[in-house]
Order: C-alpha cells, then sequence, then structure tokens
C-alpha cells in the first residue's frame, strides 16, 4: 500500500482592500514576492506552519493569523507601524521566542518573531 504525500499548506490567505498597498507592507518586511496576478492575487514565498494555539498562547485575540520568524522584532514592529500597521501586543519574551502582536492597515492580525537570543 503507497503512503499518501502528506498535507502541507499551500498558503495563508488575508483579505485586503488593497493588493498593491499590501504587496509593499509585506514586501517592506522582507518577504520574497513570488507571484502577483494584476491586483487580485499575490503569493509571498517565506516557508508555511500551521499551528494551534490554546490558552496563554491565543496571542491574536481568536483570530487567525500567519507569524513571521524575523531578524529583529523590534524593526520590524518599526516597518510596520510607518507602513500603517499598529501594534495590538507589544514585543515581549514568549516560552521560545520573543514576539509581537501587530496588525496590517486591512486589520489582519499577524505575530513578528524571533528566537530567544535573537537580536533586539
Amino acid at each position: 500500500m503507497q503512503t499518501p504525500d502528506p498535507v502541507t499548506i499551500g498558503n495563508v490567505l488575508y483579505p485586503v482592500a488593497d493588493l498593491p498597498a499590501a504587496v509593499e507592507f509585506y514586501a517592506g518586511l522582507g518577504l520574497p514576492l513570488s507571484f502577483q496576478d494584476k491586483e487580485r492575487f499575490a503569493a509571498f514565498d517565506a516557508g508555511t506552519m500551521f499551528a494551534l494555539t490554546a490558552g496563554a498562547e491565543n496571542l491574536t485575540l481568536g483570530h487567525a493569523a500567519v507569524s513571521f520568524r524575523v531578524a529583529d522584532v523590534d524593526a520590524a514592529m518599526t516597518v510596520a507601524t510607518a507602513a500603517g500597521g499598529s501594534v495590538i501586543a507589544p514585543a515581549h519574551d514568549g516560552p521560545h521566542e520573543r514576539r509581537a502582536v501587530l496588525e496590517d492597515p486591512w486589520h489582519n492580525l499577524f505575530v513578528v518573531y524571533e528566537k530567544s537570543g535573537g537580536s533586539r
């Protein structure tokens, strides 16, 4: 019996009102753009992991969100807020990483994190 290929996540979808502005926003965080279909769809190649969170790890107020591993959480927060994003939960040390919860200009929540011992 042949084992089926494992299931992987192809993308995490966030709705936005202005695709070119959203592409600029996320590219500014350092995500490499891999595909854009005019003003209707864009994909960034940043690797993907799906996680379930509960209790104290529910950082995003019950909303689905993507988390991005970055080199410097403070720098990512600065770039995001300068581009119209908001800080929902400022940078803080979690059990395994330093992280912050941000909101893009279209009210989608996301987490930026760096491994413990990363640059501050």
